[in-house]
């Protein structure tokens, strides 16, 4: 399974990878406010900064919700570096386009994606990723997991490409479940990266150890 940072923050991106797992970025118009990144140029030149930052896929959204701007833009975030990836909704023009930028040479990234439906429809319009969104499914009382391992069952089934993203990550039990279940991608913030790193054993262990240590010096 692939790791990849879900933000816009360039210091938590090279924290990551520095780490040396990091395969790649994801982010979104809110990450990008977040960060106070405003204007057209202001953010075609943060996702280049980020393609010179991490050699692996860089999830860029378009913010059009037409058939003929998704395209616009998507052309345009295409032509920033070979690493990017068009992310586009799951909507109605989102899937004609996603069918389009496959026929012509690009990769995208289905997102906002919440039932295996959902899901058929960016593997049939030939997404390279489709974006389950599991932290928001388990707000509303549903089990995200549970649908990663169901679009991830039907994609092996009917022998689809696309890989399947687990988004909306909350805590490291996410990114384990994900892996159980065969998630392809897990994209997480930073903290649920870090906190795989965590166990009270781990701390308690190594606290002994270097007491020991001192002994022997």
């Amino acid at each position: 399974m692939k790791f990849f940072i879900d933000t816009a923050n360039l210091a938590q991106i090279r924290e990551a990878n520095e780490l040396g797992i990091l395969d790649g970025v994801t982010t979104n118009p809110s990450l990008m406010a977040k960060e106070g990144i405003k204007g057209y140029d202001a953010i075609m030149n943060h996702y280049k900064t980020i393609c010179e930052m991490v050699n692996g896929d860089i999830s860029a959204e378009v913010i059009s919700t037409d058939f003929n701007g998704i395209i616009e833009e998507g052309k345009k975030l295409a032509a920033i570096h070979k690493n990017i990836v068009v992310k586009v909704p799951m909507i109605k023009d989102g899937v004609k386009a996603i069918k389009w930028f496959t026929d012509n040479g690009i990769r995208t990234n289905c997102t906002l994606v919440f039932s295996a439906g959902q899901a058929i429809l960016c593997a049939k319009a030939g997404a390279a990723y489709a974006s389950p969104f599991i932290g928001r499914i388990d707000d509303i009382g549903w089990d995200g997991v549970q649908l990663i391992e169901q679009i991830k069952h039907i994609y092996t089934v009917q022998g689809f490409k696309t890989k399947v993203l687990a988004a909306s990550i909350r805590n490291p039990n996410h990114i384990i479940r994900c892996a159980e279940v065969g998630a392809d991608v897990c994209t997480c913030p930073l903290d649920s990266i870090l906190g795989l790193l965590k166990h009270p054993l781990t701390d308690i262990g190594l606290a002994k150890f270097l007491e020991d240590a001192k002994k022997t010096l």
